[in-house]
């Protein structure tokens, strides 16, 4: 079964691109660094095996159609679509930049005023989905990636394997990572657009912590105090952070879904809007907290794209000297 109803690129990928080195793969796909044959731009492609993908069509063709409808500067865009009869081929920009956890730990010093613009670039890349009627339903920090390793970096939203149009009905299917799902997701109730106001909310409280907001190493009692909304700025971790920035988690993590900030309250907040936060640095803190809760096993996908450019950027330079090698070997015999 075609992927592509346009049928516009089901010729080879190859014709257009060089598959040059694998970043990574998971169960039923891989990631690819290629190069653009002509242009000799690079981009990463997403090979996926359709046999191994039998009985999950919809949640592809659901991810394509979502990728395919948007445009935004703080969104993993799909550039081009190939198919053949066993593979199908997303190709995307190449982002270098680490993902976001990460990146908290290599800085020297971070402090609130850090944090700040990664939520107002999210709010602003989600208010753009909900316009569109789309609900991503899995956003975390390992779905928030630099686009490269520059300090004035944008960061991108990724991963829509689970996102949802509005259009195609009710949402009421629990989906997610656990620690960063809503509480209606846990009552089974259906539920919209707020959920991911809800994630943004669990996203700052853990860039300004460095621990989640809710954390249990029983399901049960985790689900509990989701449920709940039992959250604390616990001392001496929330000490250095201003009641701004706490007024405005408490905001997003509200129990009602009704009460919760939308994407407009949330971008017009004093803590995003450029109220005053405090400049105290926070990185000690901050940075061991991470590096407990959090694995870094989870940001191999990050790095290997730094390692594979840095290698193919030294393949290419082998490749120029060899061949100035054969060139002044050549002349050399011709002057003989």
């Amino acid at each position: 079964m075609p992927f592509i109803k346009d049928r516009q690129k089901a010729e080879d990928i190859s014709a257009v691109y060089e598959l040059k080195e694998k970043l990574g793969e998971g169960s039923f796909s891989e990631v690819w660094v290629a190069q653009h044959r002509h242009s000799q731009r690079l981009v990463a492609v997403k090979c996926i095996h359709k046999r191994a993908l039998k009985g999950k069509e919809a949640l592809l063709e659901n991810e394509i159609a979502v990728l395919r409808k948007v445009h935004h500067e703080n969104i993993v865009s799909l550039e081009e679509t190939f198919e053949t009869p066993a593979k199908l081929y997303l190709v995307m920009p190449l982002v270098t930049g680490g993902e976001l956890l990460e990146r908290i730990l290599e800085r020297g010093s971070y402090a609130e005023n850090d944090a700040r613009p990664v939520i107002q670039q999210v709010l602003d890349a989600v208010r753009y989905l909900h316009q569109l009627g789309i609900v991503h339903r899995d956003l975390k920090p390992e779905n928030l990636l630099y686009e490269s390793p520059g300090e004035d970096s944008r960061i991108l939203i990724s991963d829509f394997g689970l996102s949802k149009m509005e259009e195609q009905g009710v949402l009421s299917t629990a989906c997610g990572t656990p620690a960063y799902v809503a509480p209606e997701f846990l009552q089974q109730k259906t539920y919209g657009r707020e959920v991911d106001l809800w994630a943004i909310g669990v996203i700052s409280y853990i860039l300004l912590c460095g621990y989640p907001p809710f954390y249990h190493d029983n399901d049960t009692q985790l689900y509990r105090q989701i449920v709940e909304a039992e959250h604390e700025f616990d001392s001496p971790y929330w000490d250095s952070i201003s009641e701004s920035a706490k007024d405005f988690i408490s905001h997003l993590l509200q129990k009602d879904p009704d009460t919760r900030y939308n994407c407009e309250q949330a971008l017009q907040h004093t803590w995003i809007s450029g109220g005053e936060v405090l400049e105290r640095n926070i990185h000690s803190s901050v940075s061991e907290q991470i590096q407990e809760n959090f694995a870094r096993s989870q940001w191999k996908r990050a790095f290997n794209a730094i390692v594979v450019l840095r290698r193919l950027s030294n393949k290419a330079r082998d490749a120029e000297d060899e061949e100035e090698m054969e060139d002044r070997a050549t002349a050399a015999g011709e002057t003989r």
